[in-house]
């Protein structure tokens, strides 16, 4: 069978599937719509990230294709319904880059709350006082979470751990789950979440009922110093509205994973503001969660090939 991988897999090919199986591995295709097609013309399995538009177009041009493997967890890129059409089953990995997101947002809150780089800054240029360095503490803070799936459940283990205070919104979230029993979570509204949050957290994938869920009125809520924290799909958070309520309130902080429109524009008025840090989409970027993803595809893809059962089926 012909195995197509359109985007960077991070880690050499494995040698069962190089002996096995012919192999196109080329990072560029999903830059270049022509030669993926072309490519896909005589494949079995396609290999993807999140570049790639696995839609009904692409898939019109890949008629032996059985199987799309997606390295990561959002499907925002892949026409489900399509792929059903066409009998293509989809893989993701799921919970394969959790903990790595999990971390990142972590790590967010401890910058915001002690800013190392900053006092590192104040060391070296002579300002050895001690009252620019105060910080503040999680213990005691709130966790806001929107999206209480497998990410979401992590994160508040981990910041209760830190005696952080949790509530979530989710309206999937069942009422007799064991993170409700514990108390280290309560279901509250959406507005009520952002309204108690010192730091926001979204977790939650994209879909039209999703599409700007974060906006105007529920950014009117959040706290004059609140920090909204953002790793899950751009199109989550009306990004407009986001610009004008944190240049509203300078206190307010974001950091921003994802965008609405990826890379941004060299005018993207989001990176004027000081109180907003941006980074390229890599809060499940580890060498770990690379390793994990990329295997787990690998894997599970040749499983489903062979007439096994195949973690992390979509469709």
């Amino acid at each position: 069978m012909r195995w197509v991988i359109a985007e960077d897999l991070w880690r050499p090919l494995p040698k069962w599937l190089t002996e096995d199986e012919e192999v196109l591995y080329d990072a560029t295709l999903s830059l270049d719509v022509p030669r993926l097609r072309s490519a896909l013309e005589h494949a079995s399995v396609l290999i993807v990230r999140n570049h790639t538009r696995c839609d009904a177009e692409l898939l019109e041009h890949a008629p032996g294709l059985k199987v799309i493997g997606r390295l990561g967890v959002g499907l925002d890129n892949i026409d489900l319904e399509a792929c059903r059409e066409h009998s293509v089953h989809v893989i993701a990995a799921r919970g394969g880059n959790a903990n790595a997101v999990v971390e990142y947002v972590l790590a967010a809150m401890f910058a915001h709350a002690r800013p190392l780089f900053a006092f590192d800054a104040y060391a070296r240029g002579g300002k050895w006082e001690r009252t620019l360095a105060r910080g503040r503490e999680l213990t005691g803070c709130t966790l806001g979470l929107v999206g209480v799936g497998d990410i979401g459940q992590r994160l508040a283990w981990r910041a209760h751990a830190l005696g952080m205070r949790v509530v979530g919104y989710d309206p999937y979230l069942p009422h007799h789950h064991r993170l409700l029993g514990d108390g280290v979570l309560r279901q509250e509204s959406l507005l009520q979440v952002c309204r108690e949050a010192d730091y926001l957290s979204l977790h939650l994938p994209l879909t039209p009922a999703t599409h700007h869920l974060i906006g105007e009125a529920e950014l009117a809520e959040i706290k004059t110093n609140a920090v909204l924290i953002h790793t899950a799909r751009g199109g989550i958070v009306d990004e407009r509205a986001l610009w004008v309520a944190l240049q509203t309130h300078p206190a307010r902080r974001a950091v921003l994973d994802v965008r609405e429109q990826e890379p941004p524009s060299t005018q993207d008025p989001l990176q004027q503001l000081p109180n907003v840090l941006l980074t390229p989409h890599v809060a499940g970027i580890t060498e770990e969660s690379s390793e994990r993803v990329a295997e787990f595809i690998l894997t599970e893809t040749r499983r489903l090939l062979s007439g096994e059962f195949a973690q992390g089926l979509v469709v």
